[in-house]
């Protein structure tokens, strides 16, 4: 059984790609997005080729117009599909999160590995939110009551303005990028994490970044939202500075490779990933998958492997409140010599 990573990819896999010469465009709409679940039955909104390049637009979890417009955003600055989507989506749930896609990739089957590149992220406003609310977050007992910010965004200078005196650089991200789980899944809760990845809520994967998911269903099905200016490890309030952003994605397949986790390449790092209840196993996970590719991958023996992982690669919490919490392993690219 192979394993992969994008050190990996120009030696060792085979993509199916098709020529393409611009990318296509995914506007989120009422009926190009689905409501806080992933699925294996999911009706497509679009059908692409391996190789090709699609660029989505997104929604944010700040919530509808009305809500916005009352804690002092301007109207013009939200995307008017915001309200026509709160209106108009009735099939909604088991969780919150408002995807754009699923887009079927023709070529994916199950065994495959689904190669996402961020080839680009766009801030689509000049405001986020933050928010937490009574029973949720990792410290919810502490906070028995609801609170939310919205938080100014500078794009200019890339730069998040949270308070007088306190200023974030952003790192936009997409919380969720995720494909249909196994068939026998059901319908998902758009929450948690797991092997489909899905609401990773990972903060490393920036544009410039690639991340490899397990297929499980044809056509794979992807769908991404959640967007993100940026993030603390952890996100223990259970929100980010959350945004609208849209991205610009290459897929490619790559036939019969049996990915068991998500794994992802940054320009420095290989990166590993566990998803669990609890934060012991999610972090297992993570470690021996690290291992695992080193072994495979950099030909390690399985002792060195894990010396290696425990001297060199930097083990993460990625995130703590999504019912499945998250931990990434990184290894940097820098300390191989060949």
């Amino acid at each position: 059984m192979k394993h992969v990573l994008a050190a990996a990819m120009p030696l060792l896999l085979t993509g199916i790609v098709a020529a393409q010469t611009a990318p296509i465009n995914l506007p989120a709409t009422p009926s190009t997005v689905v409501w806080g679940y992933y699925s294996a039955k999911a009706k497509p909104v679009l059908t692409i080729h391996s190789g090709d390049t699609v660029h989505i637009q997104t929604l944010s979890t700040c919530g509808p117009t009305e809500r916005l417009e009352e804690e002092g955003v301007a109207a013009a600055d939200i995307p008017p599909d915001n309200a026509d989507i709160y209106r108009e989506v009735k099939d909604k749930g088991p969780g919150g999160h408002i995807l754009t896609g699923p887009v079927d990739i023709a070529e994916a089957e199950p065994g495959d590995v689904l190669e996402v590149q961020i080839l680009k992220i766009d801030l689509d406003t000049s405001f986020a939110c933050n928010g937490f609310a009574a029973g949720r977050g990792f410290l919810p007992n502490d906070y028995p009551y609801g609170g939310s910010k919205i938080i100014p965004l500078d794009r200019q200078r890339m730069v998040a303005r949270f308070a007088p005196g306190i200023e974030i650089p952003l790192h936009p991200f997409f919380g969720s990028m995720g494909i249909a789980p196994p068939p026998s899944a059901g319908r998902i809760d758009s929450a948690p994490p797991w092997m489909h990845a899905g609401n990773m809520d990972n903060k490393e994967l920036v544009a410039g970044t690639t991340l490899y998911i397990p297929v499980h269903a044809k056509g794979a099905l992807f769908e991404v939202g959640d967007g993100h200016a940026g993030q603390g490890n952890g996100e223990v309030d259970i929100t980010a500075m959350e945004t609208f952003l849209s991205g610009t994605f290459k897929f490619i397949v790559h036939k019969d490779q049996h990915l068991l986790w998500p794994r992802a390449e940054t320009p420095t790092h290989y990166i590993s990933m566990g998803f669990s209840p609890d934060l012991k196993e999610a972090t297992t996970l993570a470690v021996r998958d690290m291992i695992n590719f080193l072994v495979e991958q950099k030909h390690l023996s399985r002792d060195d492997a894990y010396m290696l992982t425990s001297v060199a690669v930097d083990v993460d919490i990625t995130q703590l409140v999504d019912g499945n919490v998250g931990v990434h392993a990184m290894c940097p690219k820098s300390i191989f010599t060949k």
